[in-house]
């Protein structure tokens, strides 16, 4: 096992020469308060462990609900936060999550396969998001370099797995395969797509709106502008295309704009928030707004919410809820609730504190049949990732 980790993040954003700078910001300014309110009174069912097999790094999952059945996606068959192995995986659970199918692998690409987003539009198609990653390559090569001086440090079967696999195409096919993608079911998962191109990516996916379009916002990946936006499907998600652009705050570089989720509020407005890693709120969530239907934006702020990435839910009495990964002890998973379409959070909710490390997060939550929320992310648990599950109540 490789112990040596990379920041998947700052090989991304390193990976573009350019930053773009824009003013696409509305004149609207949302309002935004920081602990506006004490969190609601909540209580935590269940926590536990949902992946298998067992000897695999499962990384950066989505749930969706499909009807009476979760549908959740993860990167699996990886050996560590960053190697060559992943793939796109979908679980599926009948009693809400409760219990888990094997996984089926929706695809495996020659390169590494990384976050995994589902989204159920409203005519029941399925939709995966994924991009592919070369992230690794460097840390292979220089192990190369070690082992040309006599001097590796990787166990041999590792560097031959690594090896072999990414000696399977060359260093053009590679470069090729690297993009962001999207797969679509139509027979609830059955058979899948060829892979599409997708003008963004993020995590989770793009969300359905009450219009039955879709929103997926995301910054581009593998670009030189780097662009971060919105973009619309009307065709269940056939096609897309670009709606507008998010601009940056004085002193911010758009490349540090990354791993945003989105949620359409009861008064039609679009809120979404960005996992920031600019120097300024260094690992803050950022939030924007937009209210023509994504057209403009306005610019990114801070809500005081340390701590990322964050998954957005409309609740069913219309409140939003925030679910996000954080990283500092008490490692775990928290969450904030709106009353206001956004404009204020409340103070925060531990819906998990007993992580060991920082490697964990990316939470998703879903509304169950009974109003009860369930929450999936990943957590580094004996020194592999699992998929890790709360169900849970709020007042």
């Amino acid at each position: 096992m490789l112990n040596r980790t990379c920041n998947r993040r700052e090989f991304i954003a390193k990976s573009s020469a350019a930053t773009f700078a824009g003013a696409f910001a509305s004149p609207f300014l949302s309002r935004l308060a920081y602990g506006a309110s004490a969190a609601p009174n909540y209580e935590i069912l269940e926590v536990k462990s949902v992946s298998y097999p067992h000897q695999y790094y499962y990384g950066w999952p989505t749930v969706a609900k499909r009807g009476g059945e979760l549908l959740a996606v993860t990167s699996g068959g990886r050996r560590a936060h960053v190697c060559p192995f992943g793939r796109v995986e979908l679980f599926r659970s009948y009693d809400s999550g409760a219990t888990w199918a094997y996984p089926q692998i929706i695809y495996d690409s020659p390169i590494d396969d990384r976050d995994a987003g589902v989204c159920v539009t409203s005519k029941g198609t399925v939709l995966v998001t994924s991009f592919t990653s070369l992230a690794y390559a460097p840390l292979l090569e220089a192990e190369k370099a070690r082992r040309a001086e006599g001097k590796g440090e990787w166990p041999d079967e590792q560097f031959n797995d690594w090896s072999s696999v990414h000696d399977r195409i060359s260093e053009e096919q590679r470069q090729s395969e690297l993009g962001c993608w999207m797969f679509r079911s139509t027979d609830d998962g059955v058979t899948w797509s060829k892979r599409y191109a997708t003008p963004f990516n993020s995590p989770h996916g793009p969300i359905s709106l009450s219009d039955g379009r879709l929103l997926y916002m995301g910054n581009e990946l593998w670009t030189q502008e780097h662009r971060v936006g919105a973009s619309i499907s009307e065709d269940d998600g056939l096609t897309w295309q670009v709606k507008g652009y998010i601009g940056t705050r004085d002193g911010d570089s758009l490349p540090l704009y990354c791993e945003l989720h989105a949620v359409e509020a009861d008064d039609g407005r679009f809120v979404a928030q960005i996992r920031n890693e600019n120097g300024a709120d260094f690992n803050h969530t950022l939030q924007t707004v937009s209210k023509d239907g994504g057209e403009t934006w306005t610019t990114p702020q801070t809500i005081g919410v340390w701590g990322t990435p964050s998954f957005l839910t409309k609740l069913q009495d219309g409140r939003l809820l925030m679910t996000y990964g954080y990283r500092r002890e008490p490692f775990g998973i928290q969450a904030r609730v709106s009353d206001d379409c956004g404009e204020t959070w409340s103070e925060p909710i531990t819906v998990y504190g007993g992580g060991a490390s920082p490697d964990l997060g990316y939470p998703s939550t879903v509304v169950l049949d009974d109003g009860s929320l369930f929450t999936l992310w990943y957590e580094l648990v004996d020194g592999l990732a699992k998929l890790r599950s709360a169900r849970w109540t709020l007042a």
